[in-house]
C-alpha cells in the first residue's frame, strides 16, 4: 500500500505571514490538526499544528490576529511522497514522533497530509495491520528520556519515596 492510497488530499495550506487567527479559522472550518506552511512556489517551509497555536497564544500576551504563523511554525520538516510505501511513512512518523506528515510530489508541492487517523481507519487491509498502527502510536507517544514530563515524574517519584 502506498501513501497516496490513504492520504487526505483535501489539504489546506497557509503562508508564514498568515496570522494565527486565520490559521485557527482554517483548522476549525476544515477540521484540521495541521496546516502545511508554504513559501514562494508552494513548497513547504514549515507546519503549524492546533497545539502549536494554542500553546503560542496561551504564552503570549497578544491577540491572535497579531501573531504570525512564522512565529509559531515548526521547521525541519519530515515529509513523504504519494508513492512511498505506507510502512516507510509509518517509520518516519515513529522516528520523528509525528501524528501527521505532509505529502509532497517530486516538485516539492504539497499534495496532501498523511495522518495516523488515516492509517488507523485502514488498518487490516492491504498489508497494513493493526499492530503496525499500535507500534507507530507507541513510538509517537513515548517520552524521550530528557523530556520535561519524564523529569517531572522522576522528581515526583523521588519525593514520594522520601
Amino acid at each position: 500500500m502506498q501513501v497516496k492510497d490513504i492520504m487526505t488530499t483535501d489539504v489546506q495550506v497557509c503562508s508564514p505571514d498568515t496570522n494565527a487567527a486565520s490559521a485557527a479559522e482554517l483548522m476549525w472550518t476544515h477540521d484540521l490538526g495541521l496546516l502545511p506552511v508554504v513559501g514562494d512556489g508552494g513548497r513547504p517551509v514549515g507546519v503549524v499544528t492546533d497545539r502549536d497555536l494554542f500553546i503560542a497564544l496561551g504564552t503570549r500576551n497578544r491577540p491572535a490576529s497579531e501573531v504570525s504563523v512564522s512565529e509559531v511554525m515548526r521547521t525541519g520538516l519530515a515529509l513523504c511522497s504519494p508513492e512511498e510505501d505506507i510502512h516507510a511513512a509509518l517509520n518516519t512518523m515513529a522516528q520523528q514522533q509525528l501524528h501527521r506528515l505532509p505529502v509532497v510530489d517530486e516538485s516539492g508541492a504539497v499534495k496532501g497530509v498523511l495522518s495516523l487517523n488515516d492509517v488507523a481507519l485502514r488498518a487490516g487491509s492491504n498489508g497494513l495491520t493493526r499492530d503496525d498502527v499500535a507500534r507507530t502510536m507507541q513510538a509517537i507517544c513515548a517520552h524521550p528520556a530528557g523530556s520535561k514530563a519524564v523529569q517531572r515524574a522522576s522528581r515526583k517519584a523521588k519525593s514520594v519515596a522520601a
